[in-house]
């Protein structure tokens, strides 16, 4: 049940993702008319990079999930079929490090619960912990830069969760072979040889 619930978070990040990208395009167009009409709109150029990335990390959370990121494969490829379902165990235990090591770096970056407990008044939070993350505006959109800056905690969370379904599959394959997942490219597993 977990794993189809990764697996529609990564399709419903995929689906932002290229509705991100298509604004990127639209905006950049609507830019360069603006532009050529001499009027630019510099707003618009802040805006398209910031759904840039968002498209981004969103899509890195879902490539990750599909284990479809850039590898080189020459020392998997060598791998006896054991060698292989460990080599990616560990990757996947080296990705839910990662994810976990920044979703803990967010909540530090952030922290929720000191802004709550100062009764949500940045002033007083930014006395208290010397971290204006609340206070910074983005240049000409105007709006505080916190809310764009979400997408990394989304990120480290989505991740950890995508990390977790990883590293169970890549576990449960590591005692049996029948149920190690596929990494996009890789060959199944070799069957046992029937003896004589």
């Amino acid at each position: 049940m977990l794993s189809r619930l990764s697996d529609r978070l990564a399709r419903l990040e995929e689906i932002a993702a290229a509705a991100l990208a298509a604004a990127v395009t639209l905006l950049i167009l609507v830019n360069v008319a603006f532009r050529a009409a001499g009027s630019p709109l510099y707003w618009i150029s802040e805006l398209a990079i910031f759904a840039m990335i968002w498209m981004t990390f969103l899509i890195a959370g879902a490539v990750l999930k599909r284990r479809q990121g850039i590898a080189v494969t020459l020392v998997a490829d060598a791998l006896p079929s054991f060698g292989h379902r460990l080599l990616m165990a560990l990757v996947d235990l080296a990705v839910l490090v990662f994810a976990v090591l920044l979703l803990w770096l967010c909540w530090r970056w952030y922290q929720p619960l000191e802004l709550a407990r100062l009764g949500f008044d940045v002033r007083a939070f930014q006395g208290a912990t010397f971290n204006f993350i609340y206070a910074e505006n983005t240049s000409t959109l105007g709006i505080p830069k916190f809310w764009v800056w979400l997408i990394v905690p989304w990120f480290a969370l989505s991740l950890t969760f995508h990390g977790l379904i990883n590293l169970g599959g890549s576990l449960r394959g590591l005692r049996d072979p029948s149920q190690a997942p596929m990494a996009p490219g890789s060959k199944p597993p070799e069957p046992p040889e029937a003896s004589p």
